[in-house]
This record gives C-alpha cells, structure tokens and sequence, in this order.
C-alpha cells in the first residue's frame, strides 16, 4: 500500500514539473530575466525563441509586445500582443493598459514636438520636430485606431507643414470617427486647394491630365463640403468653400446659390458681397452685381477689386445696352450713362494701381466713349509708357 502511495505521488510530482516546464520554458525565464536587466536585444531573441518552439505561448507574445515597445517598434508590438490574445485573454488587461499607455505616451510626444516645432525659427530644425510629431502621431493611430483625436492631430501637423495630400486620410478618419465639423471645413478646403493647384498646372503645361485631376478634387470637395453643411448649415468657412469649388468645376449657378447664402448669413461681410457680385457678373446679371458691389464697397471703401469690378459692370452693361439698340436698330446714347458710372471708379482704379497698362487702356476707351479725347490721348499714351 505504501508503496501504491509513493507511486501516485512520484507521478503528481513529475507531473507538476512537467507542467511547470511547459508554463515556463527556458528561453522565457531568461527573458525575464534579461527584461529585468533592460537587455532588450537578448530578451528579443530569448522570446523570439520561446514562439518559435511554443507557438501557443501567450506570455511569450505578451512579452515580446513588451519588448518591441521598448524598442520603438510599435507595428510589431501590436502584433506580437494581437498573437498572444488570440491564444487566451489571460493578459489582457496588461495588454490594453499598456496599448493606452503607449498611446498617450507617443500623443503628448507629438503635441510637444509639434510646439517645438512652432517655436522653433530655424526651418530645418522645425521641419525635424514636424516630422518627429508626425511620426509620434502615426503610432498613436496604430495603438488607439479609433481615437479621432490623434487623426485630428496628425492632420493639423499635415497643414501646417504644407503637405497637403498627406491630411486627406487623416481628416477622412476623423469625419468617419466623429462626423467631425473641422473634418468636413478642412477636407473640403484641401480638395479645393489640391483642385486649384492641378488646374494651375493645367494652364502652365496643357497637360489634360492635370485639368481632369482638378475636376475630380473639385468635385470631390463639394460632395465634402455639401455633406458637412448638412450637419453644420451655419458653418461659413464651409459654404465659402463650397462657392469657390463650384466654381472651380464650372457649376456657376450652385455657386451664385451659396455665394446667397454667405452674403444672407453675414451681410456685413465685404468680401461675400463682392464674391456674389462677381458671379452675377459673370452670368451678366449686372443689376444685381451692381447692388452687391457697391454694397462691398460701403463696407470697405478702398476694397480694390470691389472698385475694379464695379466700374467693369458698368461698362460692361453700357455695351450690352448699346448691343441691344443696334440690335434693335434704335439709335441711343443711354448706354453712355452707365459709362459715365464707371469713370470715377475707373480712376480710383488707376489712382491705386498707377502701373497697370490694362487699367490705363480700359479708362482710356471709356474717356473716349464719351468724348473726353484729351484725357483719352493722355491715358492711351500712358499705357503705351507702361509696357
């Protein structure tokens, strides 16, 4: 019987070493113990070791995990802890405090080295603390995927440093995460602005590449900027942009549309005035243009454009007028008077801008138009000096 006994406990106790072996294989123990020593390249190839001989050793994964962010390799971190909880979830809750450790460690990593970067004036010193943000910032979003406040982040260095393609993933996560309005504000502004660029290159080389590509970002922007307004219809960055994406794509009347609306949301607003007044303009809608024009130019008096444009919708009406009776077969000099409305604002014009031969050459027909020969010789004359 005695002997029974010493049988059965020889076997429990091999039993509970050979258990604690499988638990606890050599290359994991010396791992710890390298860990403990901060060795973390030999603790690397002990862990490497233990998966490799027990593919099922979640606190081997666990470990390497450890490892890997220590040594700043953040992407294999992720995956050396995804292995260990798809074998059991034994670690879990170390796991996940130490995914949100590492988050808001590399988070507040990138809001210090991108203020550095702000307050720093030399250039490539300041581009070295952008791209160290940048990179802080892109395994937060490995670490805390759906944390729209590291996407929002990163987007904002993108901006910042003019690399403007780079934030459209950033800022089409936060929107998927949040339904975020700056998402929806800058997103659509980038389009615009990546829009505005192809289409310049498009002028510059007659690549039809370029103004396809334009048309795409354009159009691209809108469906941006249309569903932000939706959720954020009192959001005047958005329908300002919007206004200028239309008209980027050509969509002239949903511009006249939302340039109404700027001008109906903020009527003290000199440059939405303006804005409006030019695309009725451009549709030659020129009594209205002349009521928000002038409306512009009450707000701010030596506003320019406002002026140059001002004076083009007169003559430009003045002829139209003019056309019509010919047409007609009507003999008139009602044109005159809107030509007459031009005169001062032309020579406001000039007044400003006293270099540019256009301007000269516009008064000088106006001068003419109405019979003031002298003061057309004279303007002709210096637009001829000036180029």
């Amino acid at each position: 019987m005695k002997n029974s006994n010493l049988f059965v406990f020889g076997m429990l106790l091999l039993g509970i070493i050979f258990l604690g072996f499988q638990c606890s294989s050599t290359e994991l123990n010396s791992a710890k113990l390298y860990i403990q020593q901060k060795n973390w390249d030999k603790a690397l190839d002990a862990l490497k070791a233990d998966v490799e001989k027990n593919p099922k050793s979640d606190e081997g994964y666990y470990l390497l995990g450890t490892v890997y962010s220590e040594l700043d390799r953040t992407e294999e971190m992720i995956e050396a802890f995804d292995n260990s909880l798809a074998i059991s979830h034994k670690f879990a809750d170390k796991i996940n405090e130490y995914r949100a450790y590492q988050w808001a460690n590399n988070y507040n990593r990138g809001v210090s080295l991108f203020q550095r970067g702000n307050n720093t004036a030399d250039k490539d010193s300041s581009k070295m603390y952008y791209d160290m943000a940048i990179d802080a910032y892109k395994k937060a979003t490995i670490l805390e995927p759906d944390s729209g406040l590291t996407y929002r982040n990163l987007a904002f260095v993108y901006l910042t440093t003019n690399q403007t393609e780079e934030s459209i993933e950033p800022l089409k996560k936060l929107i998927e995460l949040e339904k975020a309005e700056e998402g929806y504000q800058y997103l659509g502004e980038v389009y615009y602005t990546l829009g505005l660029n192809k289409m310049s290159e498009f002028k510059n080389d007659g690549n039809k590449e370029d103004s396809i590509k334009a048309m795409d970002y354009y159009n691209k922007g809108i469906m941006t900027l249309e569903e932000g307004l939706k959720l954020y219809p009192d959001n005047s960055e958005m329908l300002n942009a919007s206004t200028n994406s239309y008209i980027g794509a050509g969509r002239i009347n949903e511009a006249i549309t939302s340039a109404k609306a700027l001008v109906e949301k903020e009527p003290d607003n000199a440059v939405y005035h303006y804005n409006y007044g030019v695309l009725l303009l451009n549709v030659e809608k020129y009594q209205d243009a002349e009521t928000q024009l002038l409306k512009a130019i009450e707000l701010d008096p030596n506003y320019e454009n406002a002026i140059y444009n001002i004076a083009v919708t007169y003559v430009k009406w003045g002829t139209a007028i003019n056309k019509e009776a010919e047409a007609q077969g009507v003999l008139s000099e009602d044109y005159k008077q809107k030509y007459q409305k031009a005169l001062p604002y032309l020579e406001k014009v000039v007044e400003l801008d006293a270099k540019n031969p256009e301007m000269w050459e516009l008064i000088g027909k106006v001068y003419s138009v109405l019979g003031m020969n002298d003061d057309a010789n004279n303007a002709f004359k210096k637009a001829d000096e000036l180029r």
